[in-house]
């Protein structure tokens, strides 16, 4: 098993072709259809199902290759480290629930490097898919967050999946809303008060569990409610309709602009506080771009 027959396996699955994998990969068909069986004969699997409309994965191969990215994604660490690579670019992703500081560290961050020698990715996306970017080395760092109410159910996922979470901050909720909002400039703002205005709540897809929700009290029975999968549609519904969301109360004007307020959440009931950390593949070597980054990350959020 060698590490370039799981990047032509990797290539397949991506392309769904094997014609596809071997133009990008520049080797005949043939060699690259014999690379594959080899692998498949050392590895005692059948990884690919093949047929005239393509190729797909097996259970045992969607499993074989989820271990063959953390291979080959650990390779290119090393090789960032330790080995000259010549005009191939270096890589480095973040995935994030919708954080504006995930994003201006991310760009203070890369300030620091050569953008014409690296190829960066910031994916503000659903919670379910920043723990599988993370898992499948598409990003070295996701950022989330544990409460009282999902950590149990998280950590489980996190730990099927080969991953270990880091806290860097802990801070009580607020609402997040506009500076024109009626009860913009309360000093507080209760479940209560909120009930004639629309929640507004990030999309999480297939994975709408609770236990994904990027807000806390995703069990409260709410009046009126609205969903969207971008921070600006959020922001503009905030104006436009007086919606609100519950949030950390850590916002970066720089990006989201000064007409935003948050205002302290108050539940008499219970404790709602967030615990904000980043998700990385155990027993990992981190990167350079890695280490820059929650350096800055660390240092905006002052811990």
């Amino acid at each position: 098993m060698t590490l370039q027959q799981l990047k032509y396996a990797l290539a397949i699955a991506e392309t769904g072709s094997m014609n596809k994998a071997a133009e990008r990969l520049y080797v005949s068909q043939p060699s690259l259809t014999a690379s594959v069986q080899e692998l498949e004969k050392e590895a005692g699997i059948q990884i690919f199902n093949r047929s005239g409309r393509g190729v797909t994965l097996t259970n045992d191969g969607t499993e074989f290759l989820r271990y063959a990215q953390q291979v080959v994604g650990q390779f290119d660490v090393l090789a960032e480290k330790y080995i000259s690579r010549g005009n191939v670019k270096k890589k480095f992703g973040v995935s994030a629930q919708h954080y504006s500081f995930a994003v201006k560290a991310f760009v203070e961050m890369v300030k620091r490097f050569d953008t014409a020698k690296y190829e960066f990715a910031i994916r503000e996306t659903k919670t379910a898919e920043v723990i599988s970017d993370v898992a499948n080395l598409r990003s070295e760092i996701g950022i989330l967050y544990l409460n009282a109410f999902n950590r149990k159910a998280i950590t489980k996922i996190l730990n099927s999946s080969g991953l270990v979470f880091t806290p860097l901050t802990v801070c009580q909720p607020y609402v997040y809303l506009w500076k024109g909002h009626p009860l913009a400039k309360e000093p507080a703002i209760s479940f209560a008060q909120l009930a004639e205005y629309p929640c507004l709540s990030f999309e999480q897809g297939e994975h709408s569990s609770f236990y994904y929700a990027e807000e806390i009290l995703s069990t409260n029975e709410y009046p009126r409610t609205i969903k969207a999968n971008d921070r600006a549609t959020m922001l503009n519904l905030m104006i436009g309709l007086n919606g609100y969301t519950l949030c950390s109360g850590i916002i970066c004007e720089e990006l989201n602009g000064s007409d935003y307020i948050a205002v302290p959440f108050v539940d008499e009931e219970k404790d709602e506080s967030m615990e904000i950390g980043y998700i990385t593949l155990k027993n990992t070597i981190r990167s350079k771009t890695a280490a820059i980054y929650l350096e800055e990350l660390k240092r905006y959020l002052q811990v």
